[in-house]
């Protein structure tokens, strides 16, 4: 009962309990994701400062299209840089991004990731011209912008859905970076990173509760 004696229903007191806990969870979870953000570009930043100091180039271990041996750089590539101009540009959105990307949890922001960073490095290496080398954190931009879009309809969160309309609406324009355009752009990684994203988004569904026969 309140102050004035009138009986608060176990429902309302239920829903309010559930609205608290997921504010909680979210503070919580946007401290943790813009952390583990910062760290994952500060590496980047860190990487590409020992690339500019140091013999040697690290962009070597790229993806190297149509080689077997390029493979290996499909889990490199995300963290290699062509120049700190590339790394500027892909800081920010990377920031913003990969922060929405990872409000819902850290163990499914790393899942997400795998996925995206398998499916567009795949995609660049099947389908870039042969040894070609391509790095740069691009396909995880476009990655979590995928997965931010379509983690609301597969999910069915209403902050999600309200998430994914603003990411839509700030972002749009990065979509033609899909299509063939600009020399030295890989724009295989943006579609396939791209794709990744709605994947992942798709396999790491909110699972939903069954309901009751009858």
């Amino acid at each position: 009962m309140n102050d004035h004696g009138t009986r608060i229903p176990p429902t309302e007191r239920s829903t309010g309990e559930r609205l608290k806990r997921s504010a909680g969870n979210l503070a919580a979870g946007a401290a943790g994701a813009a952390m583990l953000v910062i760290v994952l570009v500060a590496g980047m930043w860190a990487i590409e400062i020992a690339d500019y100091v140091l013999p040697g180039d690290f962009n070597e271990y790229g993806i190297r299209s149509w080689n077997v041996e390029g493979l290996g750089g499909i889990f490199l590539a995300p963290f290699l840089h062509a120049g700190f101009g590339h790394l500027m540009a892909n800081s920010l959105p990377l920031l913003i991004l990969g922060f929405l990307a990872a409000l819902r949890g850290l163990g499914r922001f790393l899942l997400a990731s795998l996925i995206i960073i398998v499916i567009s490095g795949l995609g660049v290496w099947f389908t870039s011209s042969p040894y070609v080398v391509t790095v740069g954190a691009s396909g995880l931009v476009f990655g979590y912008f995928g997965f931010v879009l379509a983690r609301g309809l597969f999910d069915r969160r209403i902050l999600d859905i309200l998430i994914g309309i603003g990411v839509a609406v700030a972002y749009y324009s990065i979509i033609w970076g899909v299509l063939p355009g600009e020399a030295g752009i890989s724009w295989q990684g943006h579609l396939f990173g791209l794709v990744g994203g709605i994947l992942a988004a798709w396999v790491l569904r909110r699972k939903r509760e069954a309901l009751p026969a009858y």
